[in-house]
C-alpha cells in the first residue's frame, strides 16, 4: 500500500511536491490543502484540492503531511499545529530559530504520537548532513559553505520593496578566488565580502531614480552593506526572459589534516548544481517524509531533523536491498 501524502500549501513549493510525489511509486499523493477558495486552485496533474479549514477532518485518510509554508509566518504556527494530527514534514530554514521550532514541534508531536521532521531541504537539511559527516571524519579542520550561484529569493524580495522597484532578482555568486583557495586545501579566515558577491537585475518603475535606487541596494544593512555588488536595471520582458526560474547551488567544503604533526591534508567537498530550487528541495521532503513514515510505524515518536535519520529510511529500497546495491 502506497504511503498517502497530503500537500499544505501550494505556491513553488508545493507544484514541486505534487510531482515529486509521481516520481516515487511507493507514494500517492491525497490532496492539496489551500487557505485560498479550493476551486480557484488548479493543481498541475489533477490531484483534489480542499480548504485548509477542513485538513482535520482527514488524519485518517493521510500518513504524511508535507508542509509548504514560509518559515517567516507560515511554519511557525503551521507544523506545532498539525503535528497535533499528523505526521509531519516542514522545510523550516529560519537558522537561528531552528532550536527554537524544534523544541514547539517536539511538545505537540509527542504528546500526540505523532512523527515530525523540521528544517528539510539543501541548507539547512542536505548541507547540514555534509557537514556532520565530514566533521566527524576529520576531527581537525575547518568548514566552509559557498552558495550559488543562484537566485536568493529573500534578497529579491528585500529589492522589490525599495521605492521606485517593480520587480528584482538578486544573484549569489561565490568569489571564485576564495572557492579555489579552500579546494586546494588553503584554510584561510574570510570576510563575508571576500566569500561572495551579489548581482542585482532591477526593474524601475516609471520616473524612478535609477541612482537612488543603486545606493538604496548597495547600503542596505544585513543584505547588501558588507558585499561587493552589480546592479543592472533592465526591461520586465528582459527579466521574464533570462531571469524567469528559480536556479542555485553551492558547496560544502571541510579542510583537515591527519598525521602525527597534521602533516597531511584532506579535502571533503559535497556540491549541489540545481535549475529549480523549489524542486530540489521539494525532493528532498519527499524522502524525509518517507522517512517520518517508517520511523512513526516503528514507534519513534517526537520531532526530527535529517542529522537524527538513518539513510535507509529515506530510500526506496529495502535496508537489505540498499546494502547490497551501494557498500
Amino acid at each position: 500500500m502506497p504511503i498517502r501524502i497530503g500537500i499544505y500549501g501550494y505556491g513553488n513549493l508545493g507544484k514541486g511536491v505534487e510531482l515529486a510525489i509521481r516520481q516515487n511509486e511507493d507514494m500517492e499523493c491525497v490532496g492539496v490543502f489551500t487557505r485560498r477558495n479550493p476551486e480557484s486552485v488548479q493543481t498541475l496533474t489533477g490531484i483534489p484540492v480542499y480548504s485548509a479549514d477542513k485538513v482535520t477532518e482527514m488524519t485518517d485518510k493521510i500518513d504524511v503531511m508535507i508542509l509548504c509554508g514560509g518559515s517567516s509566518t507560515d511554519l511557525p504556527k503551521q507544523t506545532p499545529y498539525l503535528a497535533q494530527y499528523f505526521n509531519v514534514v516542514d522545510s523550516f530554514d529560519t537558522h537561528a530559530k531552528i532550536s527554537e521550532h524544534l523544541k514547539n514541534v517536539q511538545a505537540a508531536a509527542e504528546k500526540a504520537q505523532k512523527t515530525a521532521m523540521i528544517s528539510v531541504g539543501w541548507d539547512p537539511g542536505m548541507f547540514s548532513l555534509a557537514r556532520a559527516y565530514s566533521g566527524a571524519i576529520l576531527s581537525q579542520g575547518k568548514d566552509y559553505t559557498f552558495w550559488g550561484k543562484g537566485v536568493s529569493q529573500g534578497h529579491s524580495d528585500a529589492i522589490r520593496r525599495i521605492e521606485g522597484v517593480a520587480d528584482a532578482k538578486q544573484y549569489t555568486i561565490p568569489v571564485e578566488a576564495a572557492l579555489q583557495r579552500v579546494r586546494n586545501g588553503e584554510s584561510p579566515d574570510f570576510t563575508v565580502r571576500e566569500k561572495h558577491k551579489r548581482e542585482c537585475f532591477v526593474v524601475l518603475k516609471d520616473g524612478a531614480n535609477a541612482e537612488k535606487v543603486e545606493t538604496a541596494i548597495k547600503t542596505m544593512p544585513h543584505y547588501f552593506d558588507e558585499y561587493d555588488t552589480t546592479v543592472h536595471f533592465i526591461s520586465q520582458q528582459e527579466l521574464n526572459e533570462k531571469h524567469g526560474g528559480l536556479p542555485h547551488g553551492g558547496s560544502v567544503i571541510r579542510n583537515g589534516v591527519t598525521g602525527k604533526n597534521g602533516e597531511n591534508k584532506h579535502v571533503i567537498e559535497y556540491r549541489i548544481k540545481l535549475d529549480s530550487n523549489a524542486e530540489f528541495t521539494s525532493s528532498v521532503l519527499v524522502a524525509c517524509a518517507r522517512a517520518v513514515y517508517r520511523m512513526h510505524k516503528d514507534g519513534n515518536f517526537g520531532c526530527k531533523t535529517m542529522l537524527d535519520v538513518a539513510p535507509v529510511y529515506l530510500m526506496k529500497e529495502t535496508r537489505e536491498t540498499a546494502i547490497a546495491k551501494l557498500l
